[in-house]
């Protein structure tokens, strides 16, 4: 797939909050796009087809548009503050114009998309856990996502987005890790936890412009600015996706959001000739950095510099000026028999910090190995083993310490991690069914159980099925 549009040339690529679902959808899009162009129902890239000649009439105008549904049913079988099961899923919809084909202004991509959130999040109601079981999983309703020109220039080498952005889709984004259905797998917990409302990131955006130069095939450069919270401010009655519940906010009153990322692509394909087969194993390499201008609220100490959880504290939290952490992460293929096996072994790592007196989680750690066309004849199938790391921060580690002193028995709170192993079945270009299981050590760091604080929430075992169909 190329990289100026992800969703505009194929909607299988669908949010990364959503975080094992983006990659999901990109390796769908892969298969499909390479899948022979045909009108029988289980070759054909999307479940309608060419929509009786509508889809190339559009896309001789510039015109594309997807639709694709994602349905889950996850289980926790053990732990938590509840057990039992949810749905949840999610309608994705999108138009992009090439405005060359639909204009004559060369270089041009033109996009928008808006999102159907319906279930429940088995994540909120039954684990209490950090990293969410699910990257799907959100406030239910029907809300724009994103709206935004792309324009290129320097003969290709560059280009710039302005308009309403999900970062999610081109920062912080791991190929291999999105495989896994966990949603730290795809916007990481660190970011989630840490930027006001989770950050830019699926189901919200915000406003911004984002610069990509790639000088040559290995490099690559982003940098971007934005509205520092997507979701503005004011109480969102618990949820604050409910402060911009239709996501047409356009809010640029709430600081700023910096973000960069410079990549690496070792072996990469030359641009000048995509079909040459490559003499090495690709893979990626990435470091980036972020910076939030708002005030934040520290973790344990009141403005008077007393413990938050001291019955004399004012209850009003210190406030520091700014957050912001850093980021590395590699995807690197390991194995494959041949240049033109489906078969291959990659593996991916990410880790990033921020400050642990002004954030929840300032040390997370993810990474994985994914095989490809793991059985004969299954060439598309993916299976997959990964685990993440969520370190909660110092203060907050501290926080719970100060109330065990007035709570005896209060439980300690250290790092919470999640062991997910996983199959995608590729049944058809159109149809992919996933089958997932994940383990959670300590949800929440430690979190202790609502019905019970002398204790924590236990360790929780989830089962999940997943289906994502092209329409």
């Amino acid at each position: 797939m190329k990289k100026p549009c992800k969703r505009v040339l194929m909607l299988a690529a669908t949010p990364v909050r959503l975080g094992a679902l983006i990659a999901l959808g990109v390796a769908h899009s892969a298969f499909a796009q390479s899948a022979p162009a045909s009108t029988g129902l289980w070759d054909r890239a999307t479940l309608f087809g060419d929509m009786g000649g509508v889809r190339p009439w559009l896309d001789n105008h510039g015109v594309t548009f997807g639709l694709q549904e994602t349905s889950e049913y996850l289980n926790n079988l053990s732990g938590g503050v509840h057990r039992g099961g949810a749905y949840d899923g999610l309608t994705e919809m999108s138009v992009g114009v090439d405005t060359q084909k639909a204009f004559g202004l060369p270089g041009g991509i033109f996009n928008v998309s808006a999102l159907q959130i319906h279930g429940t999040s088995i994540t909120q109601r039954n684990l209490q856990a950090v990293q969410a079981v699910s990257g799907v999983e959100a406030e239910a309703g029907t809300r724009l996502w994103e709206l935004w020109y792309q324009q290129s220039f320097a003969s290709g080498k560059a280009d710039v987005k302005i308009g309403q952005q999900s970062v999610d889709q081109e920062f912080m984004v791991s190929e291999y890790a999105g495989a896994f259905m966990n949603a730290t797998f795809g916007w990481p917990v660190l970011p989630s936890m840490d930027m006001p409302a989770g950050g830019p990131a699926y189901p919200l955006s915000s406003l911004g412009a984002r610069l990509r130069l790639t000088p040559t095939n290995a490099w690559t450069v982003l940098a971007g600015v934005f509205d520092g919270s997507p979701a503005g401010s004011g109480s969102g009655n618990g949820d604050v996706q409910r402060l911009n519940a239709h996501g047409t906010n356009f809010n640029l009153h709430d600081g700023a959001l910096f973000i960069g990322e410079v990549q690496y692509a070792l072996n990469a394909p030359d641009s000048n000739a995509p079909d040459a087969k490559q003499s090495g194993l690709p893979g990626t390499y990435k470091l980036g950095f972020w910076y939030n201008t708002q005030h934040f609220a520290d973790q344990r100490y009141d403005s008077n510099g007393l413990p938050l959880a001291d019955s004399a504290s004012t209850g009003v939290a210190q406030s520091h000026r700014g957050d912001y952490g850093f980021y590395a992460g590699a995807d690197q293929m390991i194995w494959r028999p041949s240049a033109d096996s489906p078969q291959a072994l990659g593996v991916f790592a990410r880790v990033m910090g921020a400050p642990g007196d002004r954030n929840l989680v300032d040390l997370a750690v993810n990474a994985g190995v994914t095989l490809k066309a793991p059985f004969k004849g299954r060439d598309n199938d993916v299976a997959g083993l990964a685990v993440g790391y969520a370190k909660i921060g110092s203060h907050a580690q501290g926080f719970a310490s100060d109330t065990a002193t007035f709570t005896p028995g209060y439980p300690a709170r250290s790092a919470e991690t999640v062991l997910e192993a996983t199959y995608q079945v590729q049944i058809a270009p159109w149809w992919q069914v996933q089958a997932d299981f994940q383990y959670v050590f300590r949800p929440g760091g430690g979190v202790p159980d609502p019905q019970n604080s002398a204790r924590r929430v236990g360790d929780e075992a989830v089962v999940g099925v997943r289906t994502v169909v092209a329409f």
